[in-house]
């Protein structure tokens, strides 16, 4: 196996500014810095991890902080998780999972008191989060992918829901459909204040009022049975509705899935529009989902740039801190039915 002195020895130059020369300790002249890169790549020389992290004494690991997702991770979180896992390997950080609540906040504070981890990024954000508050106290640069009631001086980058949101309303209200319904994520995940839910249903509702639309809106678990509940709720309370916006992958299926039952057809008789998804969930349905996609690459690079500037790496210029979804029309919605 190459070793460091063979770096030095192939270039010409004493072990300690080949050192210096990968660390950064101390300036070197770009012309001996050219010869070690030459000796480097000509003998296929790789650092080992955990010296490198004793001689800077940093870990170069990310942690990103998310809670434990029951069957894996969804399409969109796993685009999210890919993009930022690259971003951080192209800067030649390791990417690892923690997964933690909400309610484990000192967990994560310990973790990161020990060392683990040189700075954090956190999913699930709540409005009101004290995983947010043990991160600032520890010092530990961090970055949120969502945001809490008040970000104003903190890291951030998220999905524009609002803006999201209002765009699907007002699609569906050009098509002159006049009762929405909305299945949103879990009751738990609004009693809890999650900042997507909540954001989410005020958009809604806000954009629903501007358009004179009549508002069905009703939270939803994550699975295909609560799906088909929900939609059964939405009939049931509002007979006229003609159109359904889904925020819940897993509860999409079921929602599709009573209105086959009932007979129901999509696009004729119901409009159904997914939101916050990406275009291979969409693409499983027949006919194909008219979606609102997720920007989880987008998020995911944007995110690891915006902590790697916090470790001092280059400032992330001219990039937005809130991303809205891209519509992808699809064959799922019509205009109402008279």
């Amino acid at each position: 196996m190459t070793t460091m002195q063979d770096v030095a020895r192939q270039a010409g130059v004493s072990l300690s500014t080949v050192s210096y020369a990968l660390n950064g300790n101390r300036p070197i002249a770009q012309e001996t810095r050219d010869r070690i890169q030459a000796a480097i790549d000509e003998l296929g020389y790789r650092r080992n991890a955990a010296a490198r992290s004793l001689a800077a004494r940093r870990s170069h690991v990310l942690a990103l902080v998310l809670p434990t997702v029951a069957g894996g991770l969804s399409g969109t979180l796993g685009e999210f998780a890919e993009s930022a896992a690259q971003t951080a390997r192209d800067a030649g950080y390791h990417l690892v999972i923690w997964p933690f609540d909400r309610r484990e906040h000192d967990e994560v504070r310990d973790l990161v008191g020990q060392g683990q981890a040189d700075g954090v990024l956190l999913m699930e954000v709540a409005l009101d989060d004290a995983r947010v508050e043990a991160l600032a106290s520890s010092g530990v640069p961090f970055t949120l992918i969502g945001r809490t009631r008040d970000p104003e001086g903190t890291s951030y980058v998220d999905i524009d829901f609002e803006r999201t949101i209002t765009d699907a309303v007002e699609h569906l209200a050009d098509l002159g459909h006049r009762t929405v319904g909305f299945v949103n994520h879990s009751q738990r995940s609004e009693v809890e204040l999650y900042g997507p839910t909540v954001r989410a249903r005020d958009a809604f509702l806000a954009a629903a009022e501007e358009r004179h639309l009549a508002p069905v809106h009703v939270t939803c678990d994550e699975s295909p049975v609560a799906g088909r509940r929900a939609a059964l709720e939405i009939l049931v309370r509002a007979p006229r509705t003609t159109a359904i916006i889904t925020m819940n992958e897993s509860a999409t299926f079921g929602v599709t899935s009573l209105l086959r039952e009932r007979r129901i057809e999509i696009p004729r008789d119901m409009s159904v529009v997914a939101v916050v998804t990406s275009s291979e969930v969409g693409a499983m349905y027949d006919p194909p989902l008219t979606s609102y996609l997720a920007p989880g690459r987008t998020l995911g690079r944007y995110a690891v740039e915006e902590l790697l500037a916090a470790l001092g790496g280059p400032p992330r210029r001219d990039a937005p801190r809130l991303v809205a979804c891209a519509l992808a029309p699809g064959g799922s919605t019509g205009p109402a039915p008279s």
